[in-house]
């Protein structure tokens, strides 16, 4: 047996966000966001029809779920505020009803010794915004930042970990190239005009929040995607793979931590006439406001491979263009989301953050497995025994005890999620929680194998295997 003993302090909790769990009664002022404008627009779009408003109900049950965390073993927890609860227009009047949720949940983790991380955007734009073009409007940049400032006024005696974006590759990706999030648009160069102004933002909200001399630390959130060539002895795979790392992972990552773009992006975004609109005075900002703190989502790797298949031109140029998804043979799998299952990857995230990132201080702030139809492994007592997730968390702890043996500033790790949530158009389809959510029985919480045995885990920073 060896025992994976993890450092003092470690930060053992999960993830989540606000309009994934919050959910939305009369009277709480919130205002629509993107996703609940998309809901009411095309409901079909979303699994069994499931929308953001019947989510898991935090909003009125945080109390009892915070004694669920303090049963599960969470030392620390991430959620985000929603800008449109807290803006309703995503300017002008703040909403004190928001306040006070907010101040009541920050409050109540404290009191159980769970320190609140707290993330500013998490996919959720103000559709009062977005009628106005959201992040490819510029003064949605300066909206953000008032709102963020507007947070750590509120909430910075309190909150010291602070985050300006949960994966703010996804919104490009999602809004502007794959169509999988609102407004649902095929456009590189409105991709990239967004993915700028959310830099733009983050870089402006660290430099606020350092302005305000809080004492906490301000960070980013980025889902970084190994890219492994098909063939690393092949110099037309490996320059495929590196394209793809440029779009996906060093897009953010760079500026987030370094102050600079990727060189090798900018000159191909620049060969094809993409560069983003930007101002005098923008790359020193970005320049100076790098993040105290990266918090890194895992889930799967990228496998990329030279192009060969005929380049689609009906939507103008595209990343696709430059590579080839590349499918493994015999790769371990999750069936439910059709994710690649490759726990050495998260080493080789922390391994090249340590090597070519200053080994910047980080923690693992998503790592997890969603399963559909999980009820089927509800025992006689009512318990899900979902032995898998124990083990897929597990495999991938024994990689970043390997990364921290070898010298990465990894912090901690926070599973997706605590319980049970709302996943965009997927709704409740996968199941990811620590803590099982029925939707037909008012939300009722219970608790899975893998809660009692992450409590262990997190008792003993450490594990046997």
């Amino acid at each position: 047996m060896t025992f994976y003993k993890f450092p003092e302090n470690f930060w053992w909790g999960s993830a989540a966000s606000g309009p994934q769990t919050e959910g939305r009664i009369d009277g709480d002022g919130k205002g629509d966001n993107i996703w609940d404008y998309w809901y009411q627009q095309a409901p079909e779009k979303f699994f069994n029809q499931v929308g953001p408003a019947k989510t898991s109900d935090v909003y009125q049950q945080f109390k009892t779920d915070i004694q669920l965390m303090k049963q599960t073993g969470h030392n620390s927890f991430r959620t985000s505020i929603q800008w449109s609860r807290l803006f309703p227009e995503g300017t002008g009047a703040v909403n004190q009803t928001a306040v006070d949720f907010y101040n009541a949940y920050i409050d109540e983790l404290i009191a159980n010794d769970i320190e609140p991380f707290m993330n500013l955007y998490h996919f959720d734009m103000p559709m009062a915004l977005q009628e106005q073009g959201g992040w490819l409007n510029r003064k949605t940049v300066d909206a953000y930042v008032n709102y963020a400032q507007t947070c750590f006024e509120l909430f910075g005696d309190r909150v010291k970990k602070w985050f300006t974006h949960n994966e703010p590759i996804v919104p490009v990706e999602g809004g502007y190239l794959y169509q999988f999030h609102y407004p649902n648009e095929i456009n590189l160069q409105h991709a990239v005009q967004v993915g700028y102004h959310e830099t733009l933002a983050s870089a402006k909200a660290i430099e606020a929040y350092h302005a305000l001399n809080q004492g906490g630390q301000i960070g980013i959130v980025l889902n970084l995607t190994p890219s492994y060539p098909r063939d690393a002895k092949n110099p037309a795979d490996v320059k495929a793979a590196k394209i793809a790392d440029a779009f996906f992972n060093r897009s953010f990552l760079d500026p987030a931590v370094k102050g600079e773009f990727p060189s090798d992006l900018v000159a191909l975004l620049k060969e094809n006439q993409l560069l983003p609109d930007y101002q005098d005075g923008d790359l020193a900002t970005v320049k100076a406001n790098t993040v105290d703190l990266l918090g890194i989502n895992y889930y799967q790797p990228r496998r990329v491979k030279a192009k060969e298949t005929p380049i689609d031109h009906t939507h103008g140029i595209m990343p696709d263009d430059f590579f080839d998804n590349y499918e493994m043979p015999g790769k371990k799998i999750n069936p439910y989301r059709g994710w690649e299952i490759y726990e050495k990857g998260i080493y080789d995230i922390l391994t090249n953050v340590r090597e070519n990132y200053g080994n910047i201080d980080c923690f693992i702030s998503e790592n997890g497995m969603g399963v559909e139809g999980e009820e089927r492994y509800r025992n006689a007592d009512g318990q899900i025994d979902d032995d898998y997730r124990i083990d897929f968390v597990k495999d991938h702890l024994k990689y970043v005890h390997q990364a921290i043996q070898e010298g990465s500033h990894c912090l901690g790790y926070h599973m997706w999620t605590c319980m049970d949530n709302w996943s965009w158009t997927n709704a409740y389809k996968n199941r990811y929680g620590f803590i099982s959510v029925d939707l037909d029985n008012d939300c009722q919480r219970t608790i899975k194998k893998s809660g009692h045995w992450f409590k262990q885990v997190a008792d003993k920073d450490g594990f046997e295997d």
